[in-house]
Parts: structure tokens; C-alpha cells; sequence
């Protein structure tokens, strides 16, 4: 029934794709095969194949270090406040000073070239079985480790001459993932203390950045399908040097934790804010449930969310006692941002909210991705930077970023859903 459920999903999503296809005749089915199957194929290993799960689960286990290194740092400078079991506490005393902690590591890894070896070998690997621009390839497999205007950063000399299927693979590479830092921090959220909830978490976020990347390429090439494929330059692009990387290691450290401040006080703040909006709309939309109702009707923006946002959950396998809560979730996702859902997914996880372990899984997959709307003025303020040209095609072609994003991240999730 999994497996049905799986491709009966898979085929909405996609008929989604086609149906806001730009041209569906230039859709290269093969390829399309091809990269579901590569999904599909990576799924089965790390999550059936006893070795290629103990091997998978090795990597996911340096995030669990990330975790267990801040925490010593954490306790030096914030003392007995990190053992506070508040979830406040919890947040700004340990999850926080993850997003630090794996700035300064990344920044560390762009100078000493490492990081730049192993997208290299991710987008060479891509660009065997599907026809890319190496400039693509090289963005879709940047987006696994970073941001989304941090990849397109390796690929910045390119910007301004590629065509809007390129631009909007980027983009969609963007939304369809989340960075580094972010990624060791939601480990600890869902993880808490346990060292076996970390590594489950680990691993899980882990496939879920890897499995975009193909997906990227599947979604965005049905939605603006490439035109001209033998005039695509089809060559690994060089990888971009990071100027602001740093002049040596320390150095480099030094600039990935300022980074990484600036990044962990944007997220707290956003939160602290997304979270008194949310407060104020439960307010009002209380207000007019008890106006157009009557007193006890107890409406809320979550409920809402959740029956508007439903069908989506149904779609990727959540059984239908969870939907309304997934769909809260994937509604909180797309119009606050992830950080927020994951938010409120801890809780769920901690109140044992979810009557089916798969659901918890389900949405793990799903919010791992930073489409939301805020997102297309990240992605059209930060790219154009770099290509001023394209600021135009940027700015229409957001929504269907978004849309794109979206749907890569509720197709990991459905794929994963036939292994439950």
C-alpha cells in the first residue's frame, strides 16, 4: 500500500509539473526517467541496504560531532543556561550556536578546497546522465551544502549569460534545500539529547539534501524545459573562489563565524517575529470565528493552515489521522519559513502528537527546503546582485521557483514514504 500510495503521489506531483510546463514538447523524457530513478535507487540503498546504511549513517554522524563540539563551546561561554531544559533556552543556547560553529567549518572548507572537490565530484556525477549546462550542475550540487545565494556563487561568471531553464534550475536548487549550518541545527532540534534521535535526524536531513539535487533537475526541466540542447555547454564550470574566504585558515574561521553570527541572529529574529504574527493572526482569526460562529469555535491559523494543506500531505503518505498536522506544517513552511515548521514539528515530536511514527519521518522530508515566499526576494535581491541582467527573468520566474521547491521537497518525501 506504501508503494501505491508512492506512486500514485509521484504521479500528482509530476502532472503538477507538466501542467505548468512552459513548453511541453521540448520535456526530454528519458532524462526525466532518469533522475527519478536515481532518487529512487538512492533511497532504496541508505534506507534498506544494511551497508550502504551503516556507511551513510557514518557521514550523518559528523553533524552529531558539529552538535557535540558547539555544546562544549556553548558551555564555556553561557555556563549552566545550556542545560536549561526550556525550549527557549534549548534554542538560543544550543541550536543557535550550531549555525556558528558550522559557518566557521564551511568557510574553513571553501579555503582549504575541500568543499569545492566534493561539489565538483556531486556535479560531475550528475552530468553523465542528463544533458546540464556545467554551470547547472555545478549550482544543483552546491545547493546539498549550501545556501541559496551561496551557490550560485561558484557559478557567478555565468550568471549573466545563461537562459531562464538555467536560471530557473538554480533557483529551484535554491528552494528545494537547505544549508550546512541549518541543517546540524535541526538535527539538534529534533534530536534533543539522544544520541540515537541525533543520528536518526542526521541521517534523514542528510538524504533529504542529497535526493533534491535530482530532484531539482527533474522538476525544473518540466516546468522550463531546456530549448536548444546542442548549443548547451555541457563542461564542468570552473569553480568560483570565495574571495571573502579568507587570506588563511585562521582567517577563514575568523570570517565564517562573523558570517555565521549574522546568520544565527536573522534566524532568531525572524522566528521571534514570525511568532508574534502567528500569535496575532490566532487572534484575529479567533475573533472572527467567534464573530461569524458564535463563542467555543475555537478557530486558529494553524487549524487553517492544516485543512488548507491537507491534500498535499495526503499526497506524500501521511495517514489521514496525521494530514491535518502535516498539512500545519507544510502550510507554516511555505508561508512563515522552515525553521518556524521545524518549530513547531519539535513540538509535535515531543508532545507525541503524531500517531504514526512514518508521519514524523514524512515531514522531516517535506519541510527540508527554504521555499518559501520570502525566499523569491532572497533569491531575486541576491542573484541579481551578481547578474543585474537578469533581474527580470529572476522576478518572474519566482513563483514557479517556489512552486518548483516546493514540489522537490514533497517528492523526496513521497519516495521515501514507499520504504514505510
Amino acid at each position: 500500500m506504501s508503494i501505491l500510495r508512492s506512486v500514485l503521489g509521484l504521479g500528482i506531483l509530476v502532472s503538477i509539473c507538466i501542467l505548468l510546463s512552459s513548453n511541453r514538447k521540448k520535456i526530454s523524457w528519458k532524462e526525466i526517467g532518469y533522475v527519478l530513478g536515481i532518487q529512487i535507487l538512492f533511497a532504496f540503498f541508505v534506507l534498506k541496504v544494511p551497508g550502504v546504511v551503516s556507511v551513510f549513517n557514518y557521514i550523518s554522524s559528523f553533524f552529531v560531532l558539529v552538535l557535540d563540539f558547539t555544546k562544549e563551546g556553548s558551555h564555556f561561554l553561557f555556563g549552566e543556561l545550556v542545560d536549561t531544559q526550556s525550549n527557549g533556552f534549548i534554542f538560543a543556547f544550543q541550536v543557535l550556536p550550531t549555525i556558528v560553529f558550522f559557518s566557521a567549518l564551511t568557510t574553513l572548507f571553501y579555503y582549504l578546497g575541500i568543499l569545492q572537490k566534493i561539489v565538483y565530484g556531486c556535479a560531475w556525477v550528475m552530468s553523465k546522465g542528463v544533458r546540464l549546462s556545467g554551470a547547472e550542475s555545478l549550482s544543483t550540487a552546491g545547493n546539498i551544502f549550501l545556501g541559496q545565494t551561496e551557490a550560485p556563487l561558484l557559478i557567478k561568471p555565468y550568471l549573466a549569460g545563461m537562459t531562464r531553464s538555467e536560471l530557473l534550475c538554480i533557483m529551484v536548487g535554491g528552494m528545494a534545500n537547505i544549508a550546512g549550518g541549518v541543517l546540524a541545527a535541526y538535527v539538534g532540534f529534533l534530536g534533543g539529547d539522544d544520541p540515537i534521535q541525533r543520528q536518526m535526524f542526521a541521517t534523514h536531513l542528510l538524504c533529504a539534501s542529497i535526493m533534491s539535487a535530482p530532484a531539482t533537475i527533474l522538476v525544473s526541466k518540466i516546468l522550463e524545459p531546456t530549448l536548444n540542447r546542442e548549443a548547451l555547454d555541457t563542461r564542468l564550470a570552473k569553480v568560483e573562489n570565495k574571495s571573502v574566504s579568507g587570506d588563511n585558515m585562521i582567517d577563514a574561521l575568523c570570517v565564517g563565524t562573523t558570517e555565521g553570527v549574522s546568520l544565527a541572529i536573522n534566524v532568531g529574529a525572524m522566528l521571534l517575529v514570525f511568532t508574534a504574527v502567528v500569535a496575532m493572526g490566532n487572534s484575529i482569526v479567533h475573533g472572527l470565528g467567534n464573530l461569524l460562529v458564535g463563542e467555543g469555535a475555537n478557530w486558529n491559523l494553524q487549524s487553517l493552515l492544516g485543512t488548507l494543506f491537507a491534500p498535499l500531505a495526503w499526497v506524500i503518505g501521511v495517514n489521514s489521522e496525521d494530514m491535518i498536522k502535516v498539512g500545519q506544517l507544510l502550510g507554516e513552511k511555505t508561508i512563515l519559513n522552515e525553521f518556524y515548521a521545524y518549530g513547531s514539528l519539535a513540538k509535535f515530536k515531543a508532545a507525541e502528537a503524531f500517531l504514526h511514527e512514518k508521519s514524523l519521518i514524512l515531514a522531516t522530508y517535506a519541510l527540508c527546503g527554504f521555499a518559501n515566499f520570502a525566499s523569491i526576494g532572497i533569491q531575486v535581491g541576491g542573484i541579481s546582485q551578481m547578474a543585474p541582467n537578469q533581474r527580470k527573468n529572476l522576478s518572474e520566474l519566482g513563483i514557479k521557483a517556489l512552486i518548483g521547491g516546493t514540489i522537490c521537497t514533497l517528492m523526496t518525501a513521497t519516495i521515501v514514504g514507499a520504504f514505510y
